[in-house]
């Protein structure tokens, strides 16, 4: 689950493309007497609109304590009364009513964020009507070769050239494998961008991902990696884009660097295979890419394999805890926090928990204020 602080909530609402966009959607879409469903509704943004569109009832859905922010938003806009509040996960309802409309932002810089898609799939089946509508409803993602040595140069330079002279060889294997945002003109583009994946929301299953795509260097410049976007469609003629040149919205693109700049040449083929798998709640990336050299260079293609894992600081130790030999045992703090499960029973008060907590874990609580807050936030994390 990606949460996200008061100001990250500002700077969306603050993002004139991508909110224009959606309030159009909504205008468009929201019936007098309908029911809609705003999944992640943050603020509460969307579901106060669908109130002032005339819909008969709002289920905002939210997991995060953001909730709190929107249930005041809907008093302070005359329209608590028509907006139901759930604090959970949508996968996790059950709900007696199905939505005309559901409402959902849920990506990042790429739509391929989290549990975004499976969250979207399971709202289809179960939640919207029959001829309801999905706000989005596609999402199309691009690729193009970039030359962006800015980009490339804030991951790889500290490790190349630093003050102390060292060998950072090891960190900057991992920094070139480890996509980042960037924001780029249509000018940095080697070749023109390639459609890698449409996303069909009304329609979609797998949230997995992949595609190969292959381009003829079309102006001569240093390559540094691929760049990724998408363009959103949320219903007919309504959408916005993350695409260079596109206005300016709080996404960025998403930039994967090569392991080595290369020099291009007008006419030399790079071909490209990106996959992007959902590995419990996040995407593990790879990209694969072989770049011909110019004709009459001789001498063998240029061959990168690259991937998100290998970006990833895993310490040895860490590894040693996950090989299939090794025997774990639980720590005093997983035992404390398993022995406070136990105790939430539903017949329990916080109070008699925490002053359990204090009798069995007398290192770990001095007082039974301290056991309070900690059993508090277990309650809050996993109870109901």
């Amino acid at each position: 689950m990606f949460g996200y602080s008061l100001a990250g909530y500002g700077e969306m609402i603050a993002d004139r493309v991508r909110m224009e966009a959606f309030a159009q959607a909504l205008r468009r879409t929201v019936k007098p007497g309908n029911v809609v469903m705003d999944i992640g509704t943050g603020p509460g943004i969307f579901a106060v609109l669908a109130c002032e569109l005339g819909a008969s009832r709002v289920i905002a859905v939210e997991p995060d304590s953001i909730i709190q922010v929107a249930r005041e938003v809907a008093i302070s806009n005359r329209c608590r009364d028509k907006i139901e509040f759930i604090e959970k996960m949508s996968t996790s309802l059950e709900l007696p009513i199905q939505a005309d409309v559901i409402v959902s932002d849920m990506r990042g810089v790429l739509p391929l964020l989290g549990r975004n898609i499976p969250s979207v799939v399971d709202a289809r089946r179960r939640f919207l009507a029959p001829r309801g509508t999905l706000i989005g409803r596609r999402d199309i993602m691009w690729v193009a070769l970039i030359e962006a040595p800015q980009s490339f140069g804030r991951l790889a330079e500290p490790w190349e050239h630093n003050l102390l002279k060292q060998d950072l060889s090891p960190a900057r294997k991992r920094a070139v494998n480890a996509p980042q945002i960037a924001r780029a003109s249509p000018n940095q583009l080697l070749a023109k961008p390639k459609a890698w994946m449409t996303l069909d929301y009304t329609t979609i299953e797998d949230p997995n991902v992949q595609g190969e795509l292959e381009w003829a260097i079309e102006r001569s410049g240093t390559g540094h990696g691929l760049l990724v976007w998408f363009d959103a469609d949320l219903v007919d003629g309504v959408g916005f884009s993350n695409a260079p040149g596109a206005p300016e919205t709080i996404y960025g693109s998403q930039f994967f660097p090569w392991q080595q700049p290369v020099s291009l040449a007008v006419g030399q083929r790079v071909c490209v295979k990106l996959e992007a798998n959902l590995v419990g709640d996040d995407y593990s990336w790879r990209w694969t890419t072989d770049i011909e050299l110019p004709n009459g260079t001789g001498g063998p293609r240029i061959h990168f394999e690259q991937s998100s894992l290998q970006g990833e600081v895993i310490s040895l130790e860490t590894l040693q805890k996950r090989a299939s030999v090794y025997v774990p045992q639980l720590s005093e703090e997983v035992r404390i926090r398993r022995r406070t499960l136990e105790m939430i029973d539903g017949r329990a008060s916080l109070e008699d928990i925490a002053r359990q907590l204090v009798a069995e874990f007398p290192s770990r609580f001095a007082r039974w204020q301290q056991a309070l807050s900690y059993a508090g936030t277990v309650s809050e994390e996993l109870g109901e």
